[in-house]
Formats: C-alpha cells, sequence, structure tokens
C-alpha cells in the first residue's frame, strides 16, 4: 500500500489548478493508469505493423516492394508525428488532454481499418497469388485509398499518444522527493517492461489471429482494448499530478537562429560578458566557443529596448536572446551527427518488419500439426531484447565494471555495440535469403506452397538485430536525454523518436531506388514482385555496406563530440547587470 506522504509536490497541481497534495495525487497508482493505455497502444501499433506486410501482399496483392513502403510509410510517418505531438503538449493542450485525444484518434483509426479487412467491397477478388501466371487483380484507388486513410488516423493517434506518454507519467513523481526520485527509475524499468509485453502479446496472440481466425477480429480486439484504456486512463484525472506547460522549446530553437540571422552583420564583443544574459547565475551555462555565429543573437543592440520601456522589461525574444538560451540551441546542435548515423539501424529495423516477415511466409514454419504466423518470428525481437537487457545487466556490467570500473559503457558506446549488431545482422540476412533463393529456384517447376527450408533460419537476423535494439534504444535515449539541455528534454525525446521515423523512411527511399535501377517491366529486379523470383540477398548485402559506412561516420562523430562538463559562469559583470 503507497505510503502517505506529506507536502505538496514541486511544481506540480491537481485537476483543480491547486498545488499537488502528495498524499493524494501521482504515485505509482496514476502512473499504473498510465502505463495501462501504453501497452494497449504498443500491442494496437504492433500488432499491425508486424504482419500487415502479408495482408498487402496477400490479399490486396500488391507487389512485394510497395507492400514494404507502404509497411515503412506507416511506422515513419507515426513516429514523426511525435513532434507535432510534443509541439501540441508543450505549447497548447499539456499532456493530459493530448494523450485523451489522440488515444481517442487511434481508436477510431483501428476501427476504420477492422472496416477496411471486414467488407468484400474494400479489397480485390481473391486469388491464389503463388501460382504462377495467377493474374490476380491488384486493389483499386478507392479500395487502398480507404486503407491508406485507416492507417494514417491511426499513425496520428500513435504520434501523439507516444510524445506525452512516458513524460506525464513521470510527471506524477516528484524529482526533488528522493523517495518519488526513486521510484522514478523504477518506472522507467517498468515502462520498457510494459512495451516488450505488449510487443510480445501482438506477435504471437494477435498475429495469430490475423492468420488463423479472422483479420477484422483482431483489429477489433485492438479497438476494444484502447477503449478500455482511455476509460482506466480518464478514471484517473483526479489522481494524476499535473505540470503547466512552458512553451515550446523548437519556437525558442528559431528564436535564437532569427536573432543570429538578423544581427550576422554586427561584430562579436571581445569580452562575452557583454553578451546579454538574464538567467539567474545559479542556472545559467557557461558560455563555449563553438558555432559562435548563434552568440550573435546574444548581442545587445540600442533597437533591442524600447525607449519608454519601463525598467526591467524584458526585450523581445527574437531580437535579443541570453547567453543561456544561445547555449542551450548550441547543445541541440551537437547532439544532430549522432543524431543523423543512428538513422541507418532504424533502416536496417524496418527490414524486420517486411521483407523478412515475406521471407517466413514462404518458409516451412510447421511444429508438427501446428504453423507458425510469419508474423510472429518477430518474436524473437523481444526475446532477443529481454535477453541481452539480462545478459547485459547481470553477467557483461558486472565483469566490465571490475575491470574498467564504473559506470559501466557510456551511451556512445552502447550505440557503437548496437550499429555493430545490426550490420551482423544484415550480414546474416544476405547469407539466408541466398540459401533460401537457391532452394525457391529448385521448387520452381513443382508443386506450390511452402519451401522445404526451415523459417527458423532466419533466427539469426531477428536476434542480432533485436540485441542491437536494446543497446541502441536504451543508449540513444539517455544520451538525448542526459546531453540536452534541462528545458528541451521533450524535445530531445522527439529528436530520439525521429531517428526511428527517418530510418523507416530512408527504407523507403532505398527500395524505391533499388527497384528503379535493377527492375524490369516484367516486375522482376533485386526486388521483384514475388521475392522468389528476385534477389533480396543482394539488397540485404547493400544494406550491410552501407552500415559499415554508417559506423564509420558514426565513429568520427562520437569521438568529436565531447560530453559537456558543468562551467562556473563568469564572475564579469553581463550585460544585463548593466542594463
Amino acid at each position: 500500500m503507497e505510503e502517505k506522504m506529506s507536502g505538496y509536490a514541486a511544481d506540480a497541481l491537481d485537476y483543480k489548478g491547486f498545488p499537488a497534495d502528495k498524499s493524494r495525487t501521482g504515485g505509482w497508482v496514476a502512473a499504473a493508469l498510465i502505463l495501462g493505455i501504453e501497452i494497449c497502444e504498443r500491442l494496437s501499433t504492433m500488432g499491425i505493423a508486424v504482419n500487415l506486410v502479408t495482408y498487402l501482399v496477400g490479399t490486396m496483392h500488391l507487389p512485394s516492394s510497395t507492400s514494404a513502403n507502404i509497411v515503412t510509410d506507416f511506422a515513419g510517418t507515426s513516429f514523426l508525428l511525435c513532434l507535432l505531438g510534443g509541439f501540441l503538449a508543450d505549447s497548447f493542450l499539456g499532456r493530459y488532454k493530448t494523450i485523451a485525444i489522440f488515444a481517442s484518434i487511434q481508436t477510431l483509426g483501428i476501427i476504420a481499418l477492422a472496416i477496411s479487412v471486414k467488407l468484400p467491397q474494400l479489397r480485390p477478388p481473391h486469388c491464389d497469388i503463388t501460382v504462377a501466371n495467377n493474374n490476380c487483380k491488384q486493389a483499386n484507388d478507392f479500395q487502398t485509398g480507404f486503407l491508406y486513410l485507416a492507417l494514417y488516423i491511426i499513425a496520428l493517434g500513435i504520434g501523439g499518444l507516444k510524445s506525452s506518454v512516458s513524460g506525464f507519467g513521470t510527471d506524477q513523481f516528484d524529482e526533488k522527493d528522493d523517495k518519488e526520485k526513486a521510484q522514478m527509475a523504477y518506472f522507467f524499468n517498468r515502462f520498457f517492461f510494459f512495451i516488450s509485453t505488449g510487443t510480445l502479446m501482438a506477435v504471437t496472440v494477435l498475429v495469430y489471429i490475423q492468420d488463423k481466425v479472422d483479420r477484422s477480429w483482431a483489429y477489433g480486439i485492438c479497438s476494444i482494448s484502447m477503449f478500455i484504456a482511455i476509460l482506466v486512463f480518464f478514471s484517473g484525472t483526479k489522481r494524476y499530478r499535473y505540470k503547466k506547460s512552458l512553451g515550446s522549446p523548437i519556437v525558442q530553437i528559431f528564436q535564437v537562429i532569427v536573432a543570429a540571422v538578423r544581427k550576422r552583420k554586427m561584430p562579436l564583443p571581445f569580452d562575452v560578458a557583454l553578451l546579454y544574459e538574464n538567467y539567474p547565475e545559479a542556472s545559467r551555462i557557461g558560455h563555449t566557443d563553438q558555432f559562435r555565429f548563434l552568440d550573435k543573437a546574444a548581442i545587445v543592440a540600442e533597437e533591442d529596448y524600447a525607449k519608454n520601456a519601463p525598467a526591467g522589461s524584458v526585450p523581445n525574444p527574437w531580437n535579443l536572446c541570453s547567453v543561456t538560451r544561445v547555449e542551450e540551441v548550441k547543445m541541440m546542435v551537437k547532439l544532430l551527427p549522432i543524431w543523423a548515423t543512428t538513422i541507418m539501424f532504424w533502416t536496417a529495423y524496418a527490414q524486420m518488419l517486411t521483407f523478412s516477415v515475406e521471407q517466413a511466409s514462404t518458409m516451412d514454419r510447421s511444429i508438427g500439426k501446428f504453423q507458425i504466423p510469419a508474423g510472429s518470428l518477430t518474436a524473437f525481437f523481444v526475446l532477443a531484447i529481454l535477453i541481452t537487457l539480462a545478459v547485459n545487466d547481470r553477467l557483461i556490467m558486472p565483469i566490465w565494471k571490475k575491470w574498467k570500473g564504473p559506470p559501466g559503457f557510456t551511451n556512445l558506446q552502447r550505440i557503437a555495440i548496437g550499429l555493430v549488431l545490426s550490420t551482423l545482422g544484415m550480414a546474416a540476412a544476405a547469407l539466408t535469403e541466398r540459401k533460401r533463393l537457391s532452394v525457391a529456384k529448385e521448387m520452381r517447376t513443382m508443386s506450390t506452397g511452402p519451401l522445404p527450408i526451415s523459417v527458423y533460419l532466419l533466427i539469426p537476423q531477428f536476434f542480432l538485430v533485436g540485441s542491437g535494439e536494446a543497446f541502441i534504444y536504451t543508449g540513444q535515449l539517455d544520451f538525448f536525454i542526459t546531453q540536452s539541455p534541462k528545458g528541451m528534454k521533450t524535445m530531445s525525446t522527439g529528436l530520439f523518436l525521429s531517428t526511428l521515423s527517418l530510418g523507416f523512411f530512408v527504407s523507403s527511399f532505398l527500395v524505391s531506388i533499388v527497384r528503379r535501377f535493377t527492375g524490369s517491366k516484367d516486375g522482376q529486379g533485386w526486388l521483384a514482385d514475388n521475392i522468389d523470383y528476385g534477389r533480396l540477398d543482394c539488397f540485404y548485402g547493400l544494406l550491410s555496406v552501407l552500415s559499415v559506412i554508417n559506423f564509420v561516420a558514426y565513429l568520427v562523430c562520437a569521438r568529436w563530440y565531447k560530453p559537456r562538463k558543468p562551467t562556473k559562469p563568469s564572475n564579469g559583470s553581463s550585460a544585463e547587470d548593466r542594463c
């Protein structure tokens, strides 16, 4: 039972707008209600994404490469819209309203998707795509249009929901209370556990229902679970702690850039103490010499203050920004090289949701009389993550700490390990696909059906990329949160999620480029309409080479990046002291 705690939570309000009483608000009870909506979101999202490609190819009769791009564009848009959701939460709605609104939008999208797969009018006539020259009729514009509408309503809901769930969960704990601060650390562990649990249920139970019962039933379960989660979320309205919106960091970044551009012709003062500063000394960030062009945003000009302005008035931030605000933007700019070189991992990851699932659909998946659904192979992702985290925490880290001392792997080292594992995963995928194609070539003139090659040959690529995700996800999240300014934590989380988005979009771009330069009029090439007639192994090989090049670029960027050390503010008087 949660202990009663006296006092009020720092910087937090209750649902009436009064200071939040610790004994009546927040804590594990409130956090658990928020985690409930997260597990249902993950159940729905992964239940749709991991098995969507089989529906697009097998039911909608779309080409393999087109189907892969639809899945990656859907996933990429979902994560990209996290930036929109974060902006709305920070600037207008607050996290509570953002979660409520976008969870409802996602539920409506899932209902529309269930209707799309249920009604015969919204899909082409059935035919056997495994038969050569089958002349299967592809879905028409109206059918694909309705499917796209449903998917992108879901993507909008995911973007708004994911941007605020973790942040609203941490709002339920007071960082200035030692006991609650310790509970917050456990919240992150349980948050990741809930994500993994939702994913495991999606790739096993939901995928089985989609393939063996009815796809519309599976999507119906998703929509019902989301509706129940929303009701549970609303039940905690009086229990939650709320934080005031402080404005969007994106606006603050643009203010610094605009102010610097406006004063681009003005010379920088020799003494940095002459630059404008209005932050309290205890919260100031010391000046650095990197990206000195941005320092021009802090140059004080006569026109920055109105002639009749009252004493102590704050200048227009689009004309003049403080040194601390400029340094915050510099800190975000320094993150960009690491940000750019982690996108490639998620491009490799995207293949596990698309082409790898399609590979599995052509292979022998039987265990006795039971047929494993192709999409359920992604369960090895979850197992790889859980095993990797357990081995890392219980075996690798203790040995590492004894050898090198605490704190173990740094966030940049974890990212590097993840990039290496994904590169090995793509190499393993290329070798496995070469073996699968050799069997497919021998079977072309024989009866149709699954190829006489075990689906378990795909386990190495799933396991390697999954293990890589365990390292890179935690490494990226730690890096972007700890190395970003205090006032831009939400922004940095969105920056992290944008790497996932761009990874999926890069995958779609590569698929389109490869199909254009290696394809032919009869739908063949590396990425043929039917993968048994293509060279998917060459595409995986290309990704392996690009991953190696990206890893070298990452090492250069990681060596260039220097973690910011605390610096004492200058003892000299600032421009603010004289104004």
